[in-house]
């Protein structure tokens, strides 16, 4: 069992394209059943005034949780763009 906190510590990597996604910033819980819905991360940095885009990664997307990571998959793919 892993605390909200040690979550929030944790990097959450995309196992389809070994990007760093970043660090949890939010959770979305089921109130009515105490479980964890998804976990919300970051958007890119934008210029000063842009507004950021959050992540929204499932629940059932992850793959693993190691003791310092967390590796996700997504249904339809990479979840970055690759470069």
């Amino acid at each position: 069992m892993f605390s909200i906190n040690n979550l929030k510590m944790m990097e959450v990597i995309d196992i389809d394209s070994g990007a760093k996604l970043g660090f949890i910033k939010d959770f979305k819980i089921d109130t009515s059943e105490y479980k964890i819905i998804s976990i919300i991360l970051p958007g890119e940095k934008g210029v000063w005034f842009s507004k950021n885009e959050d992540l929204e990664i499932s629940w059932e997307c992850i793959i693993k949780i190691g003791v310092d990571v967390i590796l996700v998959q997504s249904p339809r793919g990479p979840l970055v763009d690759e470069q």
